[in-house]
């Protein structure tokens, strides 16, 4: 009997170099990217525009980045909910990050950088720049291709205007068994799209809407996985699915992965346009404050509720008396 052949992530190549607007190629790249989307969530891109040395210097950078002593890495604080320095959890022992707002310009990373060595780190300062930058253009060509696909590209202008980009680094210790053990618990993304990338180190899990765990191997040294955030989710009123994920470890080595998020920036209200609601398709979240979802989720009913943003802004059904 044939053994089951294991799920996997659909796999889609943005290196093509006829990869223009307008072309059938684009064409045939955003129909993968839309019926990724609407299925997983979440998919494996192939994009060579990040050139290697700046990918090896970024993983190298990270690495530099959590040697620091622990009050150095302290001094990376944010008021928004998980932008600065998080670890030391006993619920997730294996797991710290750092984030860098704004990453994709050079002022905005010089200045945490200069935080934390005071002496200045000219390399990590270009490194995480370029990365950010050459990442966040991943990301627009995605979100173009989500907007066209739904018939909504005249909003694509207010929806990269609309937006920041966070870049969050992360590191896993290794747990030194062979048994997996719980690097970060599963999760929605609560922000617009991520694109992660990772050393040689696996542990990303992504569940299927069949509740199926699917273990990510990325393929390439220049794969990324891109991933659609609650909000999103939200203001696609539901369209697309925005997909639980975790991280399991196992083994001796430490994985370190980046995520570059867009963000949606405060005061900018999630709204579904209306050529997305109808009949078929009625209003699932009312209109909301990403940085205020955020605060809601770290509270201690944001993390109790199966969906917090359902919980937040999710549209009761109406049950009418006779």
């Amino acid at each position: 009997m044939a053994s089951e052949t294991p799920l996997g992530l659909p796999i889609i190549d943005f290196s093509k170099p006829d990869l223009n607007q307008g072309t059938k190629e684009w064409d045939l790249v955003r129909a993968q990217v839309h019926n990724a989307l609407e299925e997983y969530g979440c998919f494996e891109a192939l994009f060579n525009k990040v050139p290697s040395d700046i990918r090896k210097s970024t993983i190298e950078s990270m690495e530099e980045l959590f040697d620091l002593p622990l009050q150095t890495k302290l001094q990376n604080v944010s008021k928004k909910p998980y932008h600065g320095y998080v670890g030391q959890y006993p619920m997730v022992p294996l797991y710290e990050s750092m984030g860098f707002d704004d990453a994709n310009v050079y002022e905005q990373v010089e200045s945490l950088t200069n935080t934390l060595w005071p002496q200045g780190n000219p390399r990590f300062c270009t490194t995480i720049q370029s990365f950010s930058e050459q990442v966040s253009e991943l990301d627009q060509i995605i979100r173009r291709m989500i907007l066209e696909s739904l018939g909504l590209e005249k909003y694509f202008e207010e929806h990269v205007e609309s937006t920041n980009y966070l870049l969050r680094v992360m590191k896993y210790k290794g747990p030194e068994t062979k048994e997996s053990k719980l690097g970060i618990n599963a999760h929605t993304d609560k922000n617009i799209v991520t694109i992660l990338y990772q050393n040689q180190v696996d542990g990303l899990e992504v569940q299927t809407k069949a509740c199926k765990w699917i273990k990510v191997k990325p393929s390439s040294p220049h794969s990324f996985i891109a991933m659609i955030g609650d909000s999103l989710h939200a203001w696609t009123n539901g369209r697309l699915h925005s997909p639980y994920h975790r991280v399991m470890m196992s083994g001796n080595e430490a994985r370190y992965s980046t995520g570059l998020f867009s963000i949606p920036k405060a005061g900018y209200i999630i709204k579904a346009p209306e050529e997305v609601v109808d009949e078929e398709h009625p209003l699932l979240f009312k209109p909301f404050d990403h940085v205020e979802f955020l605060g809601f989720y770290y509270t201690e009913a944001g993390q109790r509720a199966q969906s917090a943003l359902k919980t937040y802004c999710g549209v009761q059904d109406l049950v009418l008396s006779a």
